[in-house]
């Protein structure tokens, strides 16, 4: 009698190892991508002049702050009228 290949019960584990391996692999590419992503939130206080290139990269960065969902659109707003507050025309 000949031999038998592969069951179906068997390609079915190997199957679910595969996918499992894979799942695992995406989380840990996610937390090692998220990580150091963290930049921290610009702070808008202080006073005096200050270029309007750095009030433009402050901005930006709040914007960013923002759309990561690392600030709440109450603490955008305000920092963002603190910000429009100091440019001089």
């Amino acid at each position: 009698m000949a031999a038998r290949g592969t069951t179906f019960a068997k390609q079915e584990r190997d199957r679910a190892k595969k996918a499992k391996a894979a799942l695992k692999r995406e989380r840990r590419e996610a937390r090692d991508s998220d990580a150091p992503d963290e930049a921290p939130v610009p702070t808008t206080a202080g006073e005096g002049d200050v270029s309007p290139e750095e009030l433009l990269r402050l901005v930006k960065e709040l914007h960013d702050a923002y759309a990561d969902e690392r600030i709440s659109l109450e603490d955008f707003e305000e920092r963002k009228q603190e910000l429009m507050a100091r440019i001089t025309v």
